[in-house]
């Protein structure tokens, strides 16, 4: 029996009759109750942030700005409502630009250097808020806005940003505020200090300038994105459709060319660092200051082999490598780096895991010699996930990493004499937003089948400060935890939620849900909003099945090697020997009824596993990349090496070229306005579809981007999944 859109609800009744009836206690979930209304836990406190002194420690709650003493715990209102929305104003229309702020986590508002002002950045315009008068001024730029990318100096003298591709610097303590284009722009491809997209998504940049910690100077990257080829974003709402155009490099494509420059906060002349970058095309992923005259810049080849960090001397002019990192076929893609007071600090898996290590240089002469390995800080069969903090002066490391449980995470510190103490302790996964100075931190918990709470932690104890008790009428079930062994040995985990009560031999449909790709953890002692309608397929009578496969994060570099040069075929080994597990330890799975969905690396998989399979008879694809050529260049490269030099990859392992062999109910999903994976990948594969004369479902959401954002969009995307598998999953073979 098919089931159109609408007749889900009874379809989805008759499912719930199939089930146990014990599949019904406690409230039932629904896609609105899960979708419609925002988050079902409820909001947590937004942007949390500390003042430069420790002694504030603020988040956005209902509106208000909310002062939590770091001492005492206690919250009060710091600035009211009434006088807090003047400042946000009205969110961004722009769909790229509310769903870009909301991905890279941009902040509302940030405190000056005294701890008595704050900026506030209301998309754009930009407000400092005195404390002491409880009034705020409006800065920069009037009409269109004043500037992203907002920064005190670091005496609170000025204030600097970005507006219209150039570096701006505002003077604060000079009558009239008066206003300095300090790296001007007149070519919209050529970017002062502004951060593009293919740096911003795949290098985890999120500033290109930095201030001298004299505040005399600053140094910022310049993009040429001149020769980087437009895509065509197209928004088909108007009555006379609009193109706006995205500078996005692809695989073997040229990419913005990079250089930095150094110049004084009242402008003159730009000095511009030479550095041995192979015709710009290799990447500058961070830089700063290492004195008042000395810039660090971190360089990354493009074939992501070869990692360096270059000193430059802009008094002399001079440039020198002090520090090397090599790799066979790709480094781990996490670049951050501290390097101040003689000191460097960075992460890398030269021993096999993702650990800390600490570089020495000759603080009086920093181009004197190479920086020299005083010490690895952290080592065993464990990563480390983030460094947390790097306090120079103090001589310690806070850090979050999975020792002791490759599925939790536990935050930690480690002096630079290698003495380490753990400072989270309980079960579950845990993240730190620690104070510039001092013990105190945030510590954000969750378990798997706990929301995150919020702590306020200092040297001796924590003191939840938010929590949600949403859940509770709804009976969550916790998943079945699975190891099963891959071909090669490895461990696999793996997580199987069934519907309460199945027990009946080969009644239950089971759906397979995985990631798969670089980079991301998927089964975790974390929460994750997913949970929740897993629980719901249950509740309808579906099975929901999670594996980490090889390729994926967190175990080593290794484990992540294994996706260099092979984007499928070890993926979908993995995950079919995980299904294989499930089905020869629970009997009242039904292999004759799998299906599959996932999202953006996960959609691409979807594809992959129903043209290499037969084995699925129902899956759902959001946003899939399905041909190579066509994502970014930085991250399929990493991974694809260019297309000249693995030419049958880009042809084996883009499915696209395998849609002829698609197996199952299709349903395909993308966001028109997506500009990470664009809509081009699912019109190819629809049209491969139409070659070959295969079936398939298709849905639309105009502007949408890659997140298909929003409640009522979501709400009526999970309820399409939800059909999809009704349709064709759900009912038994006849």
């Amino acid at each position: 029996m098919r089931c159109s859109l609408l007749l889900l609800s009874a379809c989805a009744a008759t499912s719930v009759l199939n089930a146990s009836p014990a599949a019904t206690q406690g409230v039932p979930l629904t896609v609105e109750k899960i979708y419609g209304h925002g988050p079902l836990i409820g909001k947590p406190p937004a942007d949390l942030q500390w003042s430069q002194d420790g002694s504030h420690l603020t988040y956005m709650d209902g509106g208000e700005l909310i002062d939590l003493d770091p001492g005492t715990g206690k919250p009060h209102v710091l600035i009211a409502r009434a006088k807090l929305t003047p400042l946000l104003g009205a969110p961004s229309a722009d769909e790229q630009d509310r769903d870009h702020r909301a991905r890279y986590g941009e902040a509302t508002y940030i405190w000056a250097p005294d701890s008595q002002h704050l900026l506030f950045d209301s998309n754009g315009r930009l407000w400092v808020y005195d404390l002491k008068s409880s009034t705020g001024l409006q800065i920069g730029f009037t009409g269109a806005g004043s500037g992203d990318d907002p920064k005190f100096a670091p005496d609170g003298s000025a204030i600097s940003y970005v507006r219209n591709h150039s570096l701006v610097v505002q003077h604060l303590r000079v009558q009239g505020t008066p206003t300095t284009v300090v790296a001007p722009s007149q070519d919209p491809a050529l970017l002062n200090g502004e951060v593009d997209w293919v740096y911003e998504e795949e290098l985890e940049v999120r500033t290109n300038y930095h201030w001298a910690p004299d505040s005399k100077g600053l140094a910022f990257l310049q993009m040429n994105e001149s020769n980087v080829p437009v895509y065509p974003l197209t928004d088909w709402i108007p009555v006379h459709a609009r193109v706006a155009g995205q500078r996005y490099p692809q695989p073997g494509d040229p990419n913005p060319t990079v250089r930095v420059g150094a110049v004084m906060a009242d402008g003159g002349k730009i000095f511009w660092v030479k550095l041995p970058i192979a015709d710009g095309q290799d990447y500058i992923p961070r830089f700063g200051w290492l004195d008042r005259k000395t810039l660090w810049i971190e360089t990354l080849t493009r074939d992501h082999k070869q990692r360096a960090i270059y000193f430059a001397d802009l008094a002399e002019g001079t440039t020198r490598k002090v520090l090397e990192i090599k790799d066979e076929k790709f480094l781990e893609d996490e670049y951050d780096v501290t390097a101040a007071n003689g000191s460097i600090v960075l992460t890398n898996w030269t021993d096999g895991h993702v650990h800390i290590y600490l570089y020495k240089y000759d603080q009086g002469h920093p181009l004197g010699g190479d920086a020299t390995l005083e010490r690895q800080l952290t080592k065993g069969d464990f990563d480390v996930a983030k460094v947390e903090r790097v306090d120079t002066v103090r001589k310690v490391v806070d850090y979050a990493s999975n020792e002791g449980n490759v599925q939790e995470q536990q935050v930690w510190e480690v002096s630079f004499s290698g003495e380490r103490r753990q400072l989270t302790k309980a079960a579950g996964f845990h993240e730190a937003n620690f104070a510039p100075h001092g013990d105190s931190y945030v510590d954000k918990a969750s378990t798997r089948m706990t929301a995150p709470q919020l702590s306020l932690c200092g040297s001796a104890e924590c003191r939840v400060f938010w929590e949600t008790r949403a859940l509770e009428p709804y009976a969550l079930r916790t998943p079945e935890e699975m190891e099963v062994k891959a071909h090669d040995g490895t461990a696999l985990y793996a997580t199987l939620l069934l519907p309460a009560g199945a027990t009946t031999a080969a009644s239950v449909p089971m759906i397979v849900n995985p990631y798969g790709g670089p980079g991301p953890q998927e089964v975790a002692n974390k929460w994750a909003d997913g949970l929740l309608f897993d629980e719901l397929l249950a509740e309808h009578g579906f099975a929901v099945l999670h594996a980490d496969n090889r390729g994926t994060g967190m175990r080593g570099r290794d484990f992540a090697q294994a996706a260099y040069h092979n984007f499928g075929p070890v993926q979908l080994e993995d995950q079919l020997t995980v299904v294989d597990a499930a089905l020869a330890k629970y009997p009242q799975l039904d292999a004759k009824r799998l299906g599959w969905w996932g999202w953006s690396w996960g959609g691409t998989f979807t594809l992959y596993a129903m043209t290499h399979s037969d084995r699925f008879r129902a899956g759902v694809s959001v946003a899939p990349v399905t041909n190579w050529r066509n994502y970014d260049s930085i991250y399929t490269e990493r991974y694809m090496s260019e297309p000249s030099d693995f030419p049958d990859g880009y042809k084996d392992f883009s499915v696209v070229n395998s849609a002829a062999k698609l197996h199952g109910r299709l349903l395909l999903v993308h966001g028109t306005g997506d500009d990470n994976v664009h809509m081009e990948n699912t019109i190819q594969f629809i049209q491969a579809l139409i070659e070959a004369q295969k079936p398939y479902d298709l849905q639309l959401y105009p502007r949408k981007t890659h997140s298909i954002a929003g409640p009522d969009v979501r709400t009526h995307l999970y309820n399409r999944i939800l059909a999809q598998f009704e349709m064709y999953l759900m009912p038994p073979l006849q």
